[in-house]
């Protein structure tokens, strides 16, 4: 095991250089970008050529883990298929791997006996794994989105917290039947916590918080959160005891402990790292509650006889923590692709990477893809893959969170990146990013970046936390090191895409604010926000019953292009604000790029070129099937204006194109 005493440090803003440069496609123009990696040089292959680079984000990305014996069994998230890693902590090597061939993540295990079931998400599935004979069988499916926590009762029955609507089930392996036990709290999204005694079964709700005691005989249904907290955002993480019962409640980073026979005793305990937020993940053992915080990834511990608070340390810096186990006097905590060990005896806390010890990486979903023209950054879970042009080779770029959005700008790149609506900044040959900042005011989901030359702002507008309203429009100067974050921009919408230029950001929305929040408008509308006064100049519904504009991209003089979730393509005249016309291009809403007269868009499964003074579309590309996370399409463009970079599969590719 190697020792990782990683304890906060104090995020610093980053400066770049005062003369900075971009050009509309999200990318900065560097006139010596080699020639391997835009085809300038070399003879143009026909538009749509593909050439692949192999898989775009290699990762093994955990969601949570279970002790059977001496063996710790890890799911992984994100994998195709995924897999439960076996673990051997006495041979320290991962010693097995069992495939779970359905869904998109695994979120939630627990074990009975000997077996350890697995529930998946997107689709909703729960898996036995027999860890005696090694056999993975399938043993029901729920029609809910996620399957997002699980807990075993003392006499075997599985429990499962869902979300869409947030709800729990029970299963009971000796008949292989399942009930539903309704929604703890009728109309809240998200059962995002569950333990189970032989009596109740405690849901921790969001995205309003409740904590509630379901009884497993009848069914009758107790708040028994106090109503000092009631305002809280969610119960997210739960621990239990014989005794007591500790749930995590954000977004104020606090844990709630009380006593499951008398639940008016109570104690409200703050985290105490500076900037936390979310309490990720709780177990009571031998006395103490053991938590671990987000986004600063601090390891905690209460003890309950005293009411003392102890900070043990910072396995890994901004690390998220998805669950604590107790095994054998240690801790253990499933982080991605590690675990972390505390030896409450010795105060020791070591780290084990999972993946040096053989668990498997595979292609994940990706998120994000930008080409800064000598290399394609391809954003996932824990950080990017950096895909060199000239050379082939891929370099991981390790970041705490979920590059969702990339921009290039006088040879930095910044990434937006999830949560805590982060902006980070990378140069090229750095092994690490450096953050810049958060941005607070309750976002979580950076949405994209813009560059404006004319002020020198960087532009990222976000969207907040699930169950909050109102997205955000954040503003970086490179030069100042200032960063402003305004909020609301739209009234109760996000903005989704943005471009820039000449003082002023064009704003694409999202109807969705915080998830779990039911949309109170209908269309998504095209805003101008001016940089210099700070304030929204207009607003318009560009596509009728439009839920978002995916993107947005500069033409010509006055002319503004932008794609909606319906998959039409419309263009609007900025002097008059009009729009003039609309083509229907694409299945869905994605990536829009304007070079010259034309147009590239994506709809995730083909990439159309679109002329833009006849106004037709024909696909140059097709068969795709991009496997991105959440099935939002994405494109980068070369800042050559030669070349595309699009998934096929969970490949990355790169695709000529004339760029005229």
């Amino acid at each position: 095991m190697i020792p990782r005493r990683r304890f906060l440090l104090a995020a610093a803003a980053t400066t770049a250089a005062a003369a900075l440069t971009a050009n509309p496609a999200h990318a900065a123009t560097d006139p010596a970008t080699d020639a391997a990696a835009t085809g300038r040089g070399a003879p143009q292959p026909p538009e749509g050529t593909l050439t692949d680079l192999g898989p775009a984000s290699v990762a093994s990305p955990l969601g949570n883990g279970e002790f059977v014996g001496g063996v710790l069994y890890a799911g992984s998230r994100g994998l195709s298929p995924n897999v439960v890693g076996a673990y051997d902590l006495a041979k320290d090597s991962v010693t097995a791997h069992f495939d779970i061939p359905t869904g998109v993540g695994i979120w939630a295990m627990c074990k009975v006996g000997t077996d350890v079931y697995v529930g998946t998400h997107a689709r909703s599935d729960l898996y036995r794994l027999n860890t005696t004979t090694g056999q993975v069988t399938k043993v029901a499916e729920y029609p809910d989105h996620y399957i997002w926590t699980m807990a075993s009762s003392p006499d075997g029955k599985v429990y499962l917290g869902t979300s869409e609507p947030g709800r729990v089930w029970e299963y009971d392996p000796a008949t292989g039947t399942s009930r539903d036990l309704g929604q703890p709290a009728p109309g809240e999204a998200y059962v995002r916590s569950i333990q189970a005694d032989a009596t109740h079964v405690y849901a921790g709700v969001g995205a309003n918080a409740h904590l509630i005691a379901i009884d497993r005989a009848t069914g009758e249904k107790r708040e028994l959160l106090p109503q000092e907290v009631a305002d809280r955002d969610w119960v997210s993480s739960m621990g239990m005891s014989d005794t007591h019962l500790a749930g995590g409640m954000n977004s104020l980073a606090e844990l709630i402990v009380l006593e499951k026979a008398a639940p008016q005793n109570y104690k409200v305990v703050k985290a105490t790292a500076a900037g936390e937020k979310y309490i990720v993940s709780v177990l009571i053992h031998d006395g103490y509650v053991y938590f671990a915080g987000r986004p600063s990834g601090t390891f905690y511990r209460y003890h309950l006889a005293t009411e003392q608070l102890e900070v043990l340390g910072v396995p890994y810096f901004e690390a998220l923590t998805h669950r604590l186990l107790a095994h054998e006097g240690r801790i253990y905590g499933i982080q991605d692709s590690a675990v972390f060990v505390y030896d409450p005896a010795t105060g020791s806390l070591d780290y084990v990477n999972l993946v040096q010890r053989g668990f498997k990486a595979a292609p994940e979903e990706p998120m994000s893809v930008h080409s800064d023209g000598k290399r394609v950054y391809v954003g996932g879970k824990g950080g990017a893959d950096l895909h060199d042009l000239a050379t082939g080779q891929v370099t991981r770029l390790g970041i705490a969170g979920e590059p969702k959005t990339l921009l290039t700008v006088g040879g930095t790149t910044y990434l937006g990146v999830y949560t805590q609506a982060a902006l980070y900044a990378h140069r090229a040959g750095q092994s690490e990013a450096e953050l810049v900042a958060r941005t607070g005011n309750q976002q979580d989901r950076p949405r994209d970046l813009a560059y404006d030359a004319a002020t020198g702002l960087i532009v990222m507008p976000t969207q907040p936390e699930p169950g909050h309203m109102n997205g955000a429009l954040s503003l970086y100067s490179p030069r100042t090191g200032t960063y402003t974050t305004y909020r609301p921009i739209v009234e109760r919408q996000t903005v989704y895409s943005v471009v820039a230029r000449r003082g002023v950001a064009y704003l694409g929305t999202l109807i969705q604010e915080g998830l779990g929040l039911p949309p109170v408008t209908t269309t998504a509308r095209l805003a101008a926000f001016d940089l210099v006064k700070r304030k929204l100049l207009w607003q318009v519904e560009p596509i009728p019953n439009a839920r978002q504009i995916s993107s947005l991209s500069f033409g010509r003089t006055t002319m503004l292009y932008g794609m909606a979730s319906t998959g039409d393509v419309f263009e609007f005249d900025l002097r008059r604000k009009k729009v003039t016309r609309t083509l229907k291009v694409g299945a869905k809403g994605g990536e829009l790029y304007v070079t010259g007269r034309v147009a590239y868009c994506t709809d995730g499964d083909k990439i159309y070129k679109i002329d833009l003074e006849a106004f037709t579309a024909v696909a140059i590309v097709e068969g795709l099937a991009g496997q991105w996370f959440g099935g939002e399409p994405k494109l980068a463009l070369d800042p050559s204006h030669r070349a595309l970079f699009a998934l096929r599969g969970r490949d990355l590719v790169k695709v000529a194109i004339s760029g005229r």
